[in-house]
């Protein structure tokens, strides 16, 4: 693969719970994906199980704002809890 500006790699598969991913030049962020589990989260009143999928970003500063990087993650983090998004 050449020319890419931004990379997802999986860790899924070999059952990592959470990594920081290494940016590769020429490359401006990567993201990194690590195994879903079925966790109890507390919903105020009750624990309920949900399946929670840890996400890393790493990023060069030259090129990216933080900013506009956490915005980026909370409109993932928003799309992926709630996929109905994807069709409007």
């Amino acid at each position: 693969m050449q020319g890419a500006c931004f990379t997802v790699s999986s860790l899924g598969a070999i059952g990592g719970r959470g990594f920081t991913p290494i940016i590769n030049t020429p490359e401006v962020a990567i993201l990194g994906v690590s195994k879903a589990q079925v966790q109890p989260v507390w919903n105020g009143s009750d624990f309920v199980p949900r399946t929670l999928l840890p996400l890393s970003l790493s990023y060069d500063h030259k090129a990216v704002n933080g900013g506009d990087a956490g915005r980026f993650m909370t409109e993932l983090v928003a799309t992926l809890g709630d996929i109905r998004r994807l069709s409007l």
